[in-house]
């Protein structure tokens, strides 16, 4: 699989690629429909026992007044904020994603057993946790994590909060293909996030437009409740999937390789 997908981004660099908006929206919103219900609860339920795991550590280790005090809206504006606070609270963040990582791959790969009628269950989620993956996916999250939130904090420091958001955006915007280049082409970390850059600039502005459009889509979840947007956070998953799967493509006599 390593050779096809190398073979693929070289072919890509040297002729770039036809992409078509209405059909990675529709292959992504199909798919969608199929994990939306499995993938939603199981991120429900992760997130519930995620929230009242760090809620028992922090009171565990630090007085509620004070959290309660830190927690204001006006204590978090940033301009209200240290700068080692800042880092303190970014580098935290940073680690936490690089931790869940695996957690995205499982439900892009969720993605691509419901387009094969394939049975997923709560395990494929976390499948990427064995370390030949988890290792990789950690590494590639927490370098594009360090460098987006870094300068995106500073920024906001600098009260230059559009700047940051743009910034942002686009970082998101150039590795969006690093997590399948690594669970479905067996990159590594830095070859991922390389050829995730090299593919994106031979399209941007249509795969702007997925990515701007998926978020809004995903945020549809938070006007009905805001509870709805765990059911609609897979549709993100989804698009990434098909995405990969409209640019790189899989070799069907390869897929049994995926799968292990």
């Amino acid at each position: 699989m390593l050779k096809t997908t190398q073979n693929r981004i070289n072919e890509i660099e040297k002729n770039g690629y036809p992409l078509d908006f209405g059909i990675i929206f529709n292959h992504a919103f199909e798919n969608y429909k199929k994990i939306a219900i499995y993938g939603g609860l199981i991120i429900f339920v992760f997130f519930v026992s995620l929230i009242i795991f760090v809620s028992v550590l922090l009171v565990s280790f630090f007085d509620s007044a004070m959290i309660l005090e830190k927690m204001k809206p006006e204590n978090l504006q940033p301009e209200n904020l240290s700068l080692n606070y800042i880092l303190i609270i970014s580098g935290i963040s940073v680690l936490l994603s690089s931790l869940f990582s695996p957690i995205s791959a499982g439900l892009i790969k969720m993605a691509y057993c419901a387009e094969r009628d394939e049975e997923f269950h709560v395990s494929t989620m976390f499948e990427y946790y064995k370390l030949t993956y988890f290792k990789e996916l950690f590494s590639a999250t927490l370098l594009i994590s360090i460098f987006s939130t870094l300068i995106s904090s500073l920024i906001d420091y600098a009260q230059i909060p559009l700047l940051g958001f743009i910034i942002s955006v686009t970082i998101i915007l150039f590795t969006i293909l690093t997590i399948p280049l690594i669970i479905f082409g067996n990159l590594t970390a830095i070859e991922a996030i390389q050829s995730s850059v090299r593919i994106v600039a031979k399209q941007p502005l249509i795969l702007l437009g997925l990515l701007v459009v998926g978020a809004i889509s995903t945020l549809v979840g938070l006007i009905g409740c805001c509870i709805g947007i765990v059911f609609t956070v897979p549709f993100m998953y989804s698009l990434y999937y098909a995405i990969y799967s409209e640019i790189i493509g899989f070799e069907t006599t390869s897929e049994t390789e995926i799968m292990s």
